[in-house]
């Protein structure tokens, strides 16, 4: 009777509570609630998480905010930016990816091919002019206007804005921009026999049959002899942004300068060809070996690579140069800002026919016809009035303005507990002279003060340290709002039963204050805080946008609308502040929809059971 009875009771007896993760022993298990849901006692964060999870718009900003801070903050660990990189020819370029968009009809009969600032023209055997890139130069000038009954062209020559070409019977055409008269052919050369043409930043270059050179467009700007006494014994030229370099006939390189400088120390020996860079020549000597003279600058200009075939073409860009060598290979070296001097692998063990080289891109073109192309494909958000990459500037300015943002919230943050706390908890004389202070604070017109006092302090500081001062001036004058919060919320809750236990306790009042009230409010201030956050962001970029934030070149994304307050910025180059513009809203909005999903979770009365 015993064993039936224990049997009975073993059959009823409970089985033992499967184990948890931690995870579910802090947030649970919804599908392990049985059906008094309603009368479980679930912890207060675990309710404003749930609450927060249900509000879609507040977990879309969420979501939103999230990406915008991941991009800003790894993009600049991969894209940072040069603070001080400005480049004249790539000046207020709209957005495109194109600038290496070469038709696939060229490349079936390819004659030649080069590249201007930001579009590119080739001509085929047929003398048939093809354009691609983005070509419009002004409002008035774009480079696909060609002229009307153009013939048959046999060579171009691509400058910064303009391009040259040459017909058949040896006569000139030209288009673009003209303003430095680059593009208008002079009626003397009308007659000339012209054999070479050549072509870089307001200028252009020729060569005659009987070995003269011939310069037009902003000469002034050029160190030039006309009546040279090597006038006559030239058979190739080699343009710079100032400077004439010819290869004779005899392989000898002259300088067509009155001036000695770094041009005129040309080098010595025979050599089979030359080509220009920007304010750079170089040259392939008879035994292969290449030679760079000129201004050359940090870039890398003269940092030939080591190489083993002999050299048999040399081309130049903006500030890099490639070489074709012997056995069919490519070599590249100077700048390379935008990839310009990394050779591709695809071009590893192949063949290399022909290679062009101008400003910021390559092209090579293997013995199966096949095009290799490498450099500036063009600008994803456009560039600025220095020629700055919008994108990436728009991360690390999206750093920097979130980064002042976040801090100037802690320190404000930090001053409002600190009086908030103290002025409520104590109150009487403290919160008198606490409150008195805190108006007068609050009661400076903050735009005003902060231009001020970023006027008198800021112009003594480095760029760098304005970023600090911004941060600080910020902190020390929007904690105002914070405080009288705080100080209303110890109020109601110093006299609650477990202050007054902790009192009886002995624990000194700083604990009770910063240990037991505080984190008793904290959601209030977590709440207060996330909306101050995105009035800083808004507040730095209007001081940075008013001239007295951030100074460039350091970006931020106010002072890089402060760049596009005028009108003829706003109407033309659209793409300077509409970007910025818009990531900024979508960030200060996502942040303030943030914002008012843990106010609408943390406060009970806005819960409908």
């Amino acid at each position: 009777m015993s064993m039936d009875k224990n049997k009975e009771l073993s059959t009823t007896q409970t089985p033992p509570p499967k184990k948890t993760g931690l995870l579910k022993q802090l947030f649970g298990n919804r599908n392990e609630l049985d059906i008094y849901t309603e009368e479980q006692v679930q912890s207060p964060w675990r309710t404003v998480l749930r609450t927060f999870r249900s509000n879609k718009v507040s977990m879309s900003a969420l979501i939103v905010f999230l990406i915008i801070v991941l991009i800003v903050f790894i993009g600049p660990l991969i894209r940072p930016v040069d603070l001080g990189y400005a480049e004249v020819t790539q000046v207020n370029l709209g957005p495109s990816r194109e600038y290496m968009a070469v038709p696939d009809e060229l490349l079936k009969d390819l004659n030649k091919m080069e590249n201007g600032r930001s579009f590119g023209v080739g001509i085929n055997n047929s003398g048939k002019v093809f354009i691609w890139g983005d070509t419009r130069i002004t409002n008035r000038v774009n480079i696909r206007n060609v002229p009307d009954d153009l013939p048959p062209l046999v060579d171009i020559a691509v400058g910064d804005d303009h391009v040259l070409g040459l017909t058949k019977d040896g006569s000139l055409v030209a288009w673009g921009n003209d303003r430095q008269r680059q593009s208008r052919i002079p009626w003397e050369l009308e007659d000339v026999e012209v054999v070479q043409i050549d072509a870089n930043y307001q200028t252009s270059g020729i060569l005659d049959a009987q070995g003269n050179t011939y310069l037009f467009g902003n000469v002034k700007n050029m160190d030039y002899v006309e009546f040279h006494e090597w006038q006559g014994k030239i058979k190739k030229i080699a343009l710079s942004v100032d400077a004439l370099v010819g290869l004779t006939n005899e392989g000898k390189i002259v300088y067509f300068g009155r001036q000695t400088n770094s041009y005129s120390r040309v080098p010595e020996g025979t050599f089979t060809d030359i080509a220009a860079a920007s304010k750079a020549f170089a040259a392939v000597r008879d035994d292969g070996e290449i030679v760079v003279w000129g201004n050359l600058s940090y870039r890398g200009e003269g940092r030939v690579p080591e190489h083993e075939s002999p050299a048999v073409q040399v081309e130049g860009g903006r500030y890099h140069f490639t070489a074709r060598l012997e056995d069919g290979s490519v070599i590249a070296w100077g700048e390379n800002t935008y990839k310009q001097s990394d050779v591709p692998a695809a071009l590893n063990g192949k063949n290399v026919t022909y290679l062009s080289s101008n400003y910021y891109q390559n092209y090579a073109i293997t013995d199966n016809n096949e095009l290799v192309s490498w450099g500036l494909k063009g600008y994803l958000l456009g560039s600025d009035d220095l020629g700055r990459d919008i994108f990436i500037r728009l991360l690390n300015g999206g750093r920097m303005t979130i980064t002042i943002g976040a801090v100037a919230v802690l320190i404000a943050t930090f001053i409002g507990i600190v009086i908030g706390g103290l002025s409520g908890y104590f109150g009487g004389t403290l919160d008198l002279v606490l409150q008195r202070f805190s108006e007068v604070v609050a009661s400076l017109p903050f735009l005003p003060f902060a231009m001020i006092l970023n006027v008198i302090i800021g112009n003594t500081l480095s760029p760098s340290q304005r970023v600090y001062l911004m941060m600080v001036v910020l902190g020390l004058l929007s904690w105002t709002g914070l405080q009288r919060l705080v100080r209303a919320q110890v109020f109601s809750v110093r006299e609650q039963e477990f202050v007054v236990a902790a009192k009886a306790m002995g624990i000194r009042e700083g604990n009770i204050v910063f240990r037991h009230i505080i984190p008793n409010v904290i959601s209030v201030i977590i709440v207060s805080t996330t909306l101050s956050f995105a009035s800083s962001m808004l507040t730095e970029s209007s001081l940075s946008f008013l001239g007295f934030g951030v100074q460039p070149p350091i970006p931020t994304w106010g002072n890089m609308l402060f760049g596009s307050n005028n009108s003829v910025v706003i109407q033309t180059f659209w793409w300077r502040w509409v970007f910025t513009s818009i990531i900024l809203s979508i960030t200060v909005i996502s942040v303030n929809l943030i914002g008012d999903g843990l106010r609408d979770a943390i406060d009970p009365k806005s819960q409908e059971r």
